[in-house]
């Protein structure tokens, strides 16, 4: 039977397998040692998996950090920028622009269809191409900021220009670019090319303080946006990558340089013919160097902005796009404001002192109680304080007429007769003894109410006051729109308490209006930016006294006019009524007329308490400023 063989197979090795185990040392067999390939895989692959979750987690949180701050719009609806309020006269001539941003929201139908070619040509040609994001601009303005060591180069579309006027940063630095391509590529992709256009053209800042084109059309060329020329679009289309810099109104030069470049491109892009082009850049531009309104009417605007603002807030004054259409009439407002001035000029002149009084004015329309003008002083810019709705002064005898309307609503007559004499009333005002004089420091006996009035006699009215009540003429002050606290006691009689202007101004409107009052009104309607009416106010009239009373107060008060203490206000064509009003010392002097169709009041003083001057009264001082302003009238109607 053969021998099984077995065979061992020699490893390769180095001779160093031929060495012998040293004397008396056994060889040992060792246990063979074990594999662990699946180990190192698990480790490779449990470090990758930390990091890729860890740079999902770091780029996640970036991300987020990133859009904190973006603006979620997802249509047009959601566009509502800062816009401009405007303040209109009754002609609807813009009066003033109130804004924290002057911006005229318009239409893509309103502009004229070259202005969007001429920013596309200008600023993205590839806008109706790309998404929102132009990756060859970006990485051209990257090589060129990383080779220049600048942030200078944005190679923005105008869907991320969009994106950067929405956003809170202005500053140049990366994270804000990243932040601009994601909201350009958003928007992109809710909104049509035509709708962001729309907001691009709208929201872009183009120097001097415009904000889109239709308040940079009439910032630069007084016009609308619908009304420019193809020159004018361009020079508007060359004004975002620089506003200040090439504005026309600071550099002409630089600016027709830049309208040669937008118009260039438009005729590149196939936009316009070359000729077209040539034609624009000569054409005149017709600039806009004169945006100031010069017909005086600060106090006007200053008292419907305080309206607005109260009732609506001061940020939507500023920022809603309000349109607040007011009863103000430039023409009355200018005379108003030239009789102001004159008659402060000749008081001026006749003192000789250079004290610089001040005066005030408030016209209304007699039979509605709109406001026409109002002159709150001799210079708005000097003092914004507007001493004819802001001030109380003492009215003096301009007050009597209401004590002798509550005298005849009582039943007493123009014929009712009192004694003109000195009187001591122990107590009558704030408890002291009060011995009140006539303003000529004479007495005249038995005297009719009539007289009483046109003489402008103290210590009838006082004695009226006692018999009517003092309580009964408060009240009726107060339905003739009086709202200033009144004395209670008699000196009321005399005007001691502070009334303003408007509040003495709209009382007489019961005499003119054969009974009723009219309430002051200074804004006819206001419109909010989608075109709603928040108010609307109309005239109205509020039955106050009868008609017999105040129709015997009406022919009282002509004859102030025409025989009494109001003669300076003689010299019109047409019936004119009113009451003069002096205080102690000549501190203040006042005239209130009217006409069948303007009722206006007049104040003189100092804002300080000193006298106008010896023998500046109501019927010297402030009657002939009434007149001029009356007289104006006249001659603009003849």
């Amino acid at each position: 039977m053969a021998k099984k063989i077995h065979l061992q197979t020699a490893s390769k090795k180095s001779p160093a397998h031929k060495r012998k185990t040293p004397a008396g040392k056994r060889k040992t067999a060792r246990s063979p040692q074990r594999s662990k390939p699946w180990s190192h895989v698990h480790c490779f692959f449990f470090v990758l998996g930390i990091s890729f979750a860890l740079t999902l987690f770091i780029s996640l949180t970036l991300y987020l950090f990133i859009l904190l701050d973006i603006p979620n719009l997802k249509s047009i609806k959601d566009y509502n920028p800062k816009m401009t309020t405007l303040v209109l006269a009754r002609d609807h001539q813009v009066v003033k622009e109130i804004f924290d941003e002057n911006r005229r929201v318009v239409s893509m139908a309103t502009m004229p269809d070259l202005l969007p070619k001429a920013f596309v040509a200008a600023e993205d040609a590839r806008f109706y191409e790309h998404p929102g994001v132009d990756v060859w601009s970006i990485f051209r303005a990257l090589f060129h900021n990383l080779r220049s060591g600048t942030k200078a180069q944005g190679g923005s579309t105008i869907s991320q220009q969009v994106t950067r006027s929405l956003l809170l940063t202005r500053k140049k630095v990366y994270s804000r670019k990243i932040k601009e391509a994601i909201l350009a590529y958003r928007i992109d992709s809710v909104l049509s090319k035509d709708e962001i256009l729309y907001i691009y053209l709208n929201q872009i800042y183009l120097g001097e303080g415009a904000y889109g084109v239709e308040a940079a059309a009439r910032t630069y060329f007084n016009k609308g946006v619908k009304n420019l020329s193809l020159g004018q679009a361009a020079l508007l289309a060359g004004l975002p990558q620089a506003p200040s810099r090439y504005s026309p109104l600071k550099d002409i030069k630089t600016a027709k340089k830049r309208q040669a470049y937008v118009l260039n491109r438009m005729a590149e892009e196939g936009y316009i013919s070359a000729e077209a082009a040539r034609k624009a850049f000569k054409d005149n531009l017709f600039l806009n160097t004169d945006r100031e309104y010069s017909f005086g009417s600060e106090y006007y605007v200053q008292q419907v902005s305080n309206y607005v603002s109260a009732k609506y807030g001061k940020e939507t004054l500023a920022t809603g796009g309000l349109v607040i259409h007011t009863c103000l009439d430039p023409a009355l407002q200018q005379s108003a404001m030239t009789a102001v001035q004159r008659g402060v000029a000749a008081l001026n002149t006749a003192q000789g002192k250079g004290e610089n009084p001040q005066a005030a004015m408030l016209v209304m329309e007699t039979g509605t109680g709109k406001v026409r003008a109002v002159v709150g002083g001799v210079d708005f810019l000097a003092s914004q304080f507007d001493r004819a709705i802001q001030a109380r002064r003492q009215p003096g005898s301009a007050f009597k007429p209401i004590v002798y309307a509550a005298a005849l609503e009582k039943g007493f007559t123009p014929d009712s007769v009192f004694m003109d004499e000195p009187i001591s009333l122990a107590g009558a005002s704030r408890g002291k003894t009060w011995e009140p004089k006539n303003f000529d420091n004479r007495y005249h006996g038995l005297t009719t109410l009539k007289t009483g009035l046109i003489q402008s006699r103290n210590i009838v009215a006082i004695k009226l006051l006692q018999e009517v009540g003092i309580n009964r003429v408060a009240r009726m002050a107060k339905d003739l729109g009086i709202r200033s606290k009144l004395k209670p006691d008699l000196t009321m009689a005399l005007g001691s308490s502070g009334i303003s202007l408007l509040e003495m101004t709209g009382a007489y409107s019961a005499f003119a209006n054969h009974g009723s009052y009219t309430p002051p009104v200074f804004i006819e309607k206001i419109i909010d930016r989608h075109g709603n009416i928040l108010e609307e106010n109309s005239s109205g009239k509020i039955r106050v006294m009868s008609k017999k009373t105040a129709d015997l107060m009406d022919h009282m008060l002509q004859e102030v006019i025409r025989q009494g203490t109001g003669r300076q206000a003689q010299g019109l064509k047409r019936t004119a009524a009113g009451k003069t009003g002096t205080t102690d010392n000549n501190m203040d002097a006042w005239f209130i007329g009217y006409t069948r169709d303007f009722l206006a009041g007049v104040w003189v003083g100092h804002d300080k308490e000193m006298s106008l001057g010896k023998h500046a009264s109501g019927g010297q001082v402030a009657a002939p400023i009434w007149l001029d302003f009356m007289k104006q009238l006249e001659e603009e109607n003849n």
